[in-house]
């Protein structure tokens, strides 16, 4: 995270002081730190198998060039935090400083996996549709403990366990307006990579192989390509 929108507004450490003041000492030794803590989860997946392959295509609404849309795998990223903390204010030097409690939670929403109503479970086709959005839950599985990773720890550098410093009266407001315009930004670009590896799986190669599966069952319920797997 290079640019906050707090750079100008608090200041964050005692590396600001060359030696503490007396307020920043009763901070420091009576507030408490800062705090800290991120939650994931991926809140599981279903299969569906009821919704018409030319239903999924609609579903789909991206313009790729593709004719159908086989199968579907369908989440959405949630984002949320939540923010507490004891406050000290100074008088004399009209500022105040706050040990933030910061809650974090990255989640998905419970995913769904379709595939097309007309290709029943057991078949060649429905293995192979399936296989390959089983390919797509595997790669929002394993991009959600990465992201945790990488949130937790520029969090942990960001606030580094120390009493934040701000105009008396604005260090709430101001906290919240980083994790608003910072913060949130950051954390949903970050959740949004996934898209890519989702992107990289969909390939025309893929594509091409999945259209000659299983001799013929795609062709015969689709018509001739062109197709979209997903």
């Amino acid at each position: 995270m290079k640019r906050l929108l707090l750079v100008a507004a608090l200041c964050w450490s005692s590396s600001a002081w060359s030696a503490r003041t007396p307020f920043q000492a009763r901070c420091e030794d009576t507030i408490g730190a800062a705090v800290v803590t991120l939650t994931s989860r991926d809140n599981g997946y279903s299969i569906d198998n009821s919704v018409p392959f030319r239903a999924l295509t609609r579903m789909k609404q991206e313009g790729s060039g593709a004719s159908f849309v086989l199968g579907l795998t369908r989440t959405e990223s949630r984002i949320s935090f939540a923010l507490d903390g004891a406050i000290l204010t100074d008088p004399a030097t009209r500022s105040e400083c706050v040990a933030p409690k910061i809650a974090v939670t990255l989640a998905y929403q419970p995913i769904v996996i379709y595939v097309g109503r007309e290709f029943l479970p057991g078949t060649c086709a429905y293995q192979q549709i399936l296989a390959h959005e089983m390919r797509h839950l595997k790669a929002y599985l394993e991009h959600l403990p990465k992201v945790d990773r990488l949130v937790r720890a520029a969090l942990k550098t960001r606030f580094a366990g120390q009493p934040i410093y701000a105009p008396a009266g604005q260090a709430k407001r101001l906290l919240e307006q980083e994790m608003d315009g910072g913060w949130m930004p950051y954390i949903k670009n970050e959740m949004a990579k996934v898209e890519r590896l989702q992107a990289a799986i969909d390939s025309p190669q893929e594509y091409a192989r999945l259209s000659k599966v299983c001799a013929g069952e795609v062709q015969l319920l689709v018509g001739p390509p062109k197709r979209n797997k997903r």
